[in-house]
């Protein structure tokens, strides 16, 4: 139980990638305040779920809410005393071309993916740097490092994403907090399930190991940053993606 004692906040908790963080979290010993936009989702998986009894507690969060977000850290810590491990995992897509894609698009996009994860950030690293310790582990993707056709939006909110990471992690990292991200390629969830199965083959093709990846895999990468085996890690990005982006 690495994390045993430990209270993490996960956004995006509802599915896919963020369920399995925030079980995987649980499971090694941490308390979790699993936020999404809606509880009863979190709730829902937590009853298919064996072991989490009283580790895994649903809070409502819309993180391009600013006022919510200060409310919800300020409860955390009102609750717990303490917040040790923040992830960024909130996101969504409104993929089309550029040359196409309408303001509002662009903007949903980077209001929840860059500017949730920034407000999240900065409210978490008070209690953080008053601890003297803590761990940040931002999702971001390769798209956010190679680009993808049709996704120019999410692609500059990712890139965004990383390169804040990367300052963040330079300004506490005396405080004693690492901040790191993980950039899944492709992962079996919610939003790859609607590819055309002629587009999945055609990605699976392109990906050296065969295969999209499983939430629990990316998960895996998230406990490690945020577990004392990468203690002396800061400002990384981790890839996980079957080899895509060699």
């Amino acid at each position: 139980m690495q994390l045993e004692g430990q209270v993490a906040l996960v956004s995006g908790g509802s599915r896919g990638i963020g369920r399995a963080i925030c079980a995987s979290l649980a499971r090694a010993g941490a308390t979790v305040v699993a936020a999404a936009r809606s509880t009863d989702a979190v709730s829902g998986w937590l009853a298919e779920e064996s072991g989490l009894e009283g580790r895994v507690h649903p809070a409502a969060l819309d993180v391009t809410d600013e006022a919510r977000v200060e409310q919800l850290v300020a409860e955390v810590v009102a609750r717990h005393e303490r917040i040790d491990i923040l992830v960024n995992n909130a996101g969504i897509t409104r993929d089309g071309l550029l040359m196409s894609m309408e303001t509002p698009q662009f903007d949903e996009v980077l209001n929840t993916n860059l500017r949730g994860a920034f407000f999240l950030m900065r409210a978490c690293s008070r209690p953080m740097i008053r601890a003297r310790r803590g761990r940040v582990v931002n999702i971001a993707s390769i798209s956010g490092i190679a680009g993808n056709a049709g996704q120019a939006n999410y692609a500059a909110a990712k890139a965004g994403l990383i390169g804040m990471t990367k300052s963040f992690a330079k300004e506490v990292a005396k405080r004693g907090i690492t901040v790191n991200a993980v950039a899944p390629g492709f992962i079996e969830t919610d939003m790859t399930d609607v590819l055309p199965e002629k587009v999945r083959d055609h990605y699976r093709e392109l990906i050296p190991m065969q295969r999209f990846g499983a939430a629990r895999e990316i998960a895996d990468a998230v406990l490690f940053l945020a577990g004392p085996g990468a203690a002396y890690m800061t400002g990384q990005t981790l890839v996980v993606d079957g080899g895509l982006n060699m």
